[in-house]
């Protein structure tokens, strides 16, 4: 697809919605007035991962009809070794959406230094300072070297029971004595899959948390389901006023990933944002 075609495309899209069409509709609750920001100051966006099933248009065009501002790109909606034409009219597209690209991953990193520069260079090419990743145990002496010379951050994302990084424990050991630019993705659903506590794994790990997957489950079980945020085992309130303690970081990506449902997850989405957003009222009334 062309990049004057996909921006053409786009705008129909949003056209179409701004012409009252119902399938681009947010709920009452998620039409904030442009002058108060209804997530508190925390950067609620979305891993694109969610809308998976969706060329990149289409979730982008979901997206914001959520009314959210950030996303997180992962490889199908944008892969990094994207041409520049490619990528100028990705950002173009969330440009008129008026979405930032604040994250992509998740990324693998191993000890090859000159395969783990490419995904630094194409957060430099993209404007982004966080990637989410799942690093080999002998890739952070080069990630030591990598998120100092290009001011980007590595974000060590869990992945659940039996993972490299299933634990607090894990990511704690990965990071002690590295830069302070290498640091976690918490992903609440996994860490409720491994029986852990999400909200510990943000107090514990403290400033080194730059990038949150937002989930929920509805078993602490390696086979689980995600389910609205709130309804199942994550405690939302817990959550957003640890993030509020340790300071989460204004760019940092904070991303609500809904992985059920793939076929349709918008409307489940926008349940997980009210939800998000009652949970920050209690926090920053």
């Amino acid at each position: 697809m062309t990049a004057p075609f996909a921006r053409r495309r786009f705008l129909a899209l949003t056209a179409a919605a701004a012409a009252g069409a119902t399938w681009f509709d947010a709920p009452r609750v998620l039409r904030a007035a442009d002058t108060k920001d209804p997530y508190g100051g925390f950067p609620i966006g979305a891993q694109s991962y969610s809308l998976r099933k969706f060329e990149m248009l289409e979730a982008v065009r979901h997206i914001q009809g959520m009314g959210l501002h950030y996303v997180e790109m992962f490889r199908n909606h944008l892969a990094m070794d994207a041409d520049d034409s490619t990528l100028k009219s990705t950002l173009k597209v969330l440009a008129d959406a008026q979405i930032t690209l604040n994250a992509h991953g998740v990324t693998a990193f191993t000890a090859d230094h000159a395969a783990n520069r490419k995904p630094f260079e194409f957060a430099k090419r993209a404007g982004f300072k966080n990637i989410t990743a799942n690093p080999e145990p002998d890739s952070f002496d080069s990630l030591d070297k990598l998120v100092a010379e290009y001011n980007v951050r590595i974000c060590i994302h869990n992945h659940g029971p039996g993972a490299l990084y299933d634990t607090i424990e894990s990511v704690e050991n990965a990071v002690k004595g590295r830069h302070p630019l290498i640091g976690a993705c918490v992903d609440t659903g996994h860490f409720i899959r491994s029986k852990i506590d999400p909200v510990e794994a943000v107090r514990r790990l403290g400033p080194r948390v730059f990038a949150v997957h937002l989930k929920d489950e509805e078993k602490q079980e390696a086979r689980s389901r995600n389910v609205v945020i709130g309804s199942g085992f994550l405690d939302l309130v817990a959550m957003f006023k640890m993030l509020r303690k340790i300071k989460f970081p204004a760019d940092g990506a904070l991303s609500l990933e809904y992985e059920a449902n793939p076929d349709n997850p918008v409307d489940d989405m926008k349940q997980c944002l009210v939800a998000a957003r009652e949970a920050i009222a209690k926090v920053v009334s």
